[in-house]
């Protein structure tokens, strides 16, 4: 297998593996937006009142979910998905300061992702297996 196909099944698996994980978390705005609320109220001090928002905030990231996952307007979904985890990862930072208390060692898997998400971003244009042009 040459290194073009390598790399074109590379950067598929990582955007699959990626959209899987943020697919998770978009729909829990959806099946328990009481626990989303709760999550942009401790890392992102942000106070969500009402589920209609988080339906709504969840509208958005599928929609560019599903572009991203289909490589669709390229430079603003996998900007839009790097820019959505690199907060998430970064709004955690405490939970990396005390690694072994509770289950936030858990927290660190966010690290490799968000370098997943910044190598499809990096070469989104070599991204092109399985993509709508």
């Amino acid at each position: 297998m040459n290194i073009d196909k390598r790399l074109a099944i590379s950067l598929l698996l990582l955007r699959i593996s990626v959209f899987i994980v943020m697919l998770v978390w978009t729909v829990d705005k959806f099946t328990n937006p009481e626990h989303a609320s709760d999550v942009f109220k401790k890392f992102y001090f942000i106070f969500i009142p009402g589920n209609q928002i988080m339906y709504l905030i969840g509208a958005i990231e599928l929609i560019i979910l599903v572009g991203f996952i289909a490589g669709v307007k390229k430079q603003f979904t996998y900007g839009a998905v790097l820019l959505f985890h690199a907060v998430s990862t970064l709004a955690s930072y405490q939970k990396y300061l005390a690694p072994y208390d509770g289950n936030n060692a858990l927290f660190f898997a966010a690290w490799p992702m968000l370098a997943a998400c910044i190598t499809l971003y990096l070469l989104r244009e070599q991204d092109n297996y399985l993509t709508i042009r």
